[in-house]
């Protein structure tokens, strides 16, 4: 799976995506990481990403320029035509995925791609970058120059795998068998984000996330959007954290990752339930005892166990949850009457 981010601040990526469950993904060559700059897209001095909200107001709107710029170098193709409808989304119009699938890459120009290239140890290789900014980063990954900078760039000569790389890229480009890529935006008109979307983003072969910040995104860039992902009702200080959480629900699904093959499935809400009580050594401590019944050995006591606890724990903690676990037929008559049993009990 290809994961690109586009944001202004690609470095905040460093540390999640250059640590434990992603950086093995990487390794492993299950997952390849890029993140994008946006003020790459930038045509003055102080590269500038956002301006004052038209009718006043408090904060700053992320532009559209660079916004499109960069869609349509990373993506390969023209970008969808602006709309002014906040609900076209919604209603299937202004999908950016619909667009691309009918543009043949004649129409979308041999050169408007920017994906990676990939050196022999699998890490993205470009062009000399032509500031720190655009260095690369810990964790190897690159923020990247747009690819028409690169190509006017007078510094490539200095570089003499230059010309290597780009050919690669414009190989990797839509056309050249990089599969487009689902773009996903974060905003609190997305639909939830819960276990069973991570499932589906994780069938996906290429995700590209564009992270807003400040006070939020012109309303006209949505038309890139093929997907709109709100983590739930709270405010967060950048569409990057958004993204983080993401990704790691999404890559941790892909076959290979996890140690146990299982991992993934055997947790809360993959079932439908909350994810049983979970102990280690030492089977004593501070006069607290591991459940004897996951120490005896007898396979079928722990799974029923488990099964009970999962069942306590959601009636507890999530009803919500449980009844939808109801409705939907997947409680077994055992299941019942443990919860009977339970409910006897918190009523005594």
């Amino acid at each position: 799976m290809i994961i690109e981010t586009l944001s202004t601040f690609p470095r905040m990526y460093d540390s999640v995506m250059g640590s434990s469950m992603m950086k093995r993904a990487q390794d492993k060559g299950i997952i390849s990481f890029h993140a994008h700059d946006l003020r790459d897209w930038t045509h003055d001095r102080h590269r500038t990403t956002d301006d004052d909200p038209y009718g006043g107001g408090a904060g700053l709107v992320m532009k559209c320029e660079p916004l499109f710029e960069a869609y349509e170098d990373i993506v390969g193709a023209p970008a969808p035509v602006p709309t002014l409808d906040p609900f076209a989304l919604l209603r299937g119009q202004g999908n950016a995925r619909s667009l691309r699938q009918s543009c043949s890459h004649e129409s979308a120009g041999e050169c408007a791609g920017d994906a990676f290239a990939a050196s022999e140890e699998g890490a993205p290789r470009g062009a000399h970058q032509a500031s720190s900014a655009r260095a690369e980063m810990p964790g190897g990954h690159f923020a990247r120059a747009g690819l028409s900078e690169r190509l006017s760039s007078p510094e490539r000569a200095d570089v003499p795998e230059y010309e290597g790389a780009l050919e690669l890229e414009r190989e990797c480009a839509p056309g050249h068998g990089a599969p487009a890529p689902t773009v996903i935006f974060l905003a609190p008109q997305g639909r939830r984000f819960d276990d069973a979307y991570a499932s589906e983003l994780a069938q996906r072969e290429r995700l590209l996330f564009v992270c807003g910040h400040y006070e939020g995104i012109d309303e006209r860039a949505y038309a890139l959007a093929d997907e709109v992902i709100s983590l739930g009702d709270y405010v967060l200080t950048s569409g990057e954290l958004a993204s983080m959480v993401v990704i790691d629900a999404v890559v941790r699904k892909l076959p290979g990752v996890l140690g146990a093959p299982d991992g993934p499935v055997d947790e809360s809400f993959t079932s439908g339930l909350l994810e049983y009580p979970q102990y280690t050594r030492p089977a004593s401590f501070r006069g607290q005892e591991v459940p004897a019944v996951l120490l005896s050995g007898d396979h079928g006591a722990v799974a029923r166990w488990r099964r009970n606890m999962s069942l306590e724990r959601t009636a507890r903690w999530r009803p919500d949850l449980l009844e939808a676990f109801e409705r939907a037929g997947n409680l077994t008559p055992a299941d019942r009457e443990f919860l009977e049993t339970l409910a006897g009990e918190q009523g005594s």
